[in-house]
């Protein structure tokens, strides 16, 4: 990367993460209020009136957790999706590597995230849970949903210069996959061995178990408990690693024609 591309990058992230707070009283504290609120509710209707996670070692840390990874790949899509219509002004006017506007939204998401798990961090100390010798595994599943997340961010920012309706469709995916992914309950609670395969199958299910074994305890059931030392665990990082390439690909296929349909 140049350095005239590297200083259009920085600028690209700075302008992002300010207009996104523009005009808001809270301005940059929402970034911390709003998994902060969702988890206070989801908390109070789940835990201490339905009782979900009894039985689980620190379970509102570890809600809170799945709570942060999640957000950090809804907020990274949804932004990377609208991230080329949005930019189209500056698009037609300069010379600008297309797959730059797309990747600077997701460095925007990644200081969120950032900010989140400092957070997180805070609430660990707080509730007395001890750090883990495996707390700096955690960043293989980060890196995972953030690979996913950019791939899905550059195939769906494509698709949204031809088809608006994409955005959605997106909404309602991953408003279905807060549910699937077990992100509220416990994926203990399932104990049809055939759905937790399922369940398990989805790379953020599958990054946020991983996660809360890192960081929170080892009585987390992940993919290697579900799958067994079958290839079948692999499953998840295959579709990551197709949905980077794929989305990458026809992002690549379809950038030259962005200017003229924007």
């Amino acid at each position: 990367m140049t350095k005239q591309n590297r200083a259009l990058l920085s600028e690209l992230v700075r302008t992002d993460f300010k207009l996104r707070y523009q005009g808001s009283a809270l301005g940059y504290a929402w970034s911390l209020l709003s998994p902060l609120l969702m988890f206070a509710i989801l908390y109070v209707v789940f835990v201490k009136f339905l009782r979900l996670g009894n039985g689980v070692p620190h379970y509102p840390i570890y809600l809170l957790l799945g709570i942060v990874i999640w957000n950090f790949f809804l907020e990274m899509t949804m932004q990377g999706t609208t991230a080329i219509v949005g930019r189209g002004d500056l698009i037609r006017k300069i010379r600008i590597p297309r797959w730059m506007i797309v990747f600077s939204t997701s460095l925007s998401a990644l200081i969120n995230l950032g900010l989140n798990l400092v957070v997180v961090a805070a609430f660990m100390i707080f509730n007395k849970v001890g750090f883990l010798d495996t707390l700096p595994l955690l960043i293989f599943p980060l890196f995972e949903v953030y690979v996913l997340a950019l791939g899905m961010s550059l195939l769906l920012s494509a698709l949204f210069v031809k088809y608006r309706d994409v955005s959605y469709i997106w909404q309602i995916i991953l408003q279905a996959g807060f549910y699937i992914t077990p992100i509220i309950y416990p994926l203990s609670l399932i104990t049809n061995v055939t759905l937790q395969k399922l369940i398990m199958i989805n790379p953020v299910a599958q990054a946020i178990q991983d996660a809360r074994y890192a960081a929170i305890t080892h009585a987390t059931t992940t993919g290697s408990n579900v799958f067994g030392g079958g290839y079948y665990k692999y499953t998840p990082f295959l579709i990551v690693t197709a949905a980077f390439f794929g989305g990458l690909m026809y992002f690549k296929s379809q950038s030259k024609y962005f200017a003229e349909n924007i």
